[in-house]
């Protein structure tokens, strides 16, 4: 009995931290203001403003606590439940990804297939970099799909001083891009990879399935951002991103690429991927004149905050599941990429699999969700801290605005969702208020209070900003 208690304030310790967690992704701007006015502690501050340390850091608090509650031998099982193959993964995906040789090669591939099409080169390779890029990640994952299209969109757009409409535009096209540019096969995005063993799902399926309309959102979401902002596109971007440069001879091109690919196929074997690794810092230690600076940092920040996601991932099963089973199709569908925005999709997707008897349709509608809301925010799909590493500097403050994140990927959503949900059929279902009306009453209250507490945090935020700022301008009067 004493057990069950434990447990129960265990799931509920657990729930609370995770929404704390949330709610201090919405506010780490709050903590980076307090790194410059609270100097004696700013190390402190700065650590806590940095988005990619959030859930690590939270994951710490619960496991302390876990620790005191039940012990460290439980505490200690419990870790050992937990499966850390995909932040390690990932991490080391972006370090090979982000190198000089991958990177040149995908360029010049880039910049190939930039000659067919009917634009300017600079204003092609922005297009492709949002298009073509985000669709390679089915198949060499989408973390690294993320860190190529990052890397070339930094030195293409990023640092050319373009507007803050135009930065979080492409941000907010990135991420929901590559979060739906991985299901043309059925290993490369973490939430249909979560699903496909168990459902008996391969890559013909899931491309009929999902792959052919994640293409058609794909390239619509890149043409109306580029269209938009076709102007200062053309004027900001430049199509050589490779500057002076020496570039890497081929065969030590094809070497590192021949490692990319041993890495995405042992992708589920960290043995035989992190040997690779270690291969590859070898050689690039051995030919440093053929290589930048590895993204070694980054890629621990983006490692941390994944590892801390799934430690606090794991004590939300008693609730996520509760809400996945209770929906029916059409609720499934919007709930999931509602609840995307605040929980990884890929935990998602491998929670809703575990409920038993369910349908086709109830299937295609937790994963389409899934996928249709993972570029929300930067928790909703695993690559997401990735692109987020790379591009925040670029940003004023070397930061990047939850709530404007949000706003800029809701557009790119809309559009993942009308074709996820086949127009014109979901046209009409999307404006029906009868369908969002009952989609809200069918929601549990604590977790509809959980969904909307974020996004009115960062409303308050993004207020209480501008009124900082305007007070910050105000003349002095003597």
């Amino acid at each position: 009995m004493q057990t069950t208690i434990a447990g129960n304030w265990i799931e509920l310790t657990g729930a609370l931290l995770f929404g704390l967690a949330v709610l201090h992704t919405f506010s780490a701007k709050y903590f980076e203001h307090l790194a410059h006015t609270q100097t004696a502690h700013a190390g402190l501050w700065h650590l806590l403003g940095e988005v990619e340390t959030v859930f690590g850091f939270w994951a710490f608090v619960l496991l302390v606590f876990m620790a005191a509650a039940l012990g460290w031998g439980a505490t200690s099982q419990y870790l050992d439940d937990r499966r850390f193959v995909e932040p390690m993964f990932v991490f080391v995906i972006m370090v090979i990804s982000a190198s000089r040789p991958i990177l040149q090669l995908v360029s010049d591939a880039v910049a190939k297939l930039g000659l067919a099409v009917p634009l300017p080169a600079a204003t092609a390779r922005y297009f492709l970099a949002l298009s073509v890029v985000p669709l390679l990640g089915s198949f060499v994952t989408e973390p690294a799909a993320m860190t190529l299209a990052a890397l070339m969109l930094l030195e293409t757009i990023f640092s050319r001083q373009a507007s803050s409409a135009l930065k979080y535009g492409t941000l907010g096209v990135l991420f929901v891009n590559v979060s739906i540019g991985g299901t043309l096969t059925h290993f490369a995005a973490p939430p249909v990879l979560m699903v496909a063993a168990k459902w008996g799902w391969d890559t013909a399926f899931v491309f009929s399935t999902f792959g052919w309309k994640a293409a058609i959102a794909v390239f619509a979401n890149a043409s109306i951002l580029t269209f938009l902002f076709r102007r200062e596109i053309a004027a900001k971007t430049r199509a050589d991103a490779r500057g002076n440069r020496s570039r890497a001879p081929a065969a030590f091109v094809l070497v590192n690429l021949a490692i990319l690919a041993g890495v995405v196929a042992f992708n589920h074997d960290p043995e035989a991927f992190m040997g690779l690794f270690l291969l590859f810092l070898g050689l690039a230690e051995a030919y440093k004149r053929h290589h930048d600076r590895l993204i070694l940092r980054e890629g621990l920040m983006v490692a941390f905050f994944l590892a801390g996601l799934v430690v606090l991932g794991g004590q939300q099963r008693w609730w996520l599941q509760a809400v996945l089973s209770n929906l029916d199709e059409t609720a499934l569908f919007y709930g999931a990429a509602a609840l995307t925005a605040i929980t990884d999709n890929a935990t998602l997707t491998y929670l809703g699999s575990m409920v038993d008897g369910v349908s086709q349709d109830f299937k295609y509608a937790l994963v389409a969700g899934a996928v249709a809301g993972g570029g929300l925010t930067v928790i909703a799909n695993a690559p997401n801290p990735a692109g987020f590493a790379i591009l925040k500097n670029s940003f004023d403050e070397q930061s990047i605005n939850p709530f404007w994140l949000f706003l800029a990927a809701l557009p790119p959503t809309i559009v993942a969702i009308l074709c996820f949900r086949a127009v014109p059929k979901a046209a009409v279902e999307f404006f029906d208020l009868q369908v969002w009306l009952r989609w809200f009453e069918s929601l549990d209250r604590g977790f509809l209070f959980l969904l909307i507490l974020p996004f009115v945090v960062a409303v308050v935020g993004l207020w209480s900003e501008r009124i900082s700022s305007r007070n910050g301008k105000r003349p002095e009067h003597d």
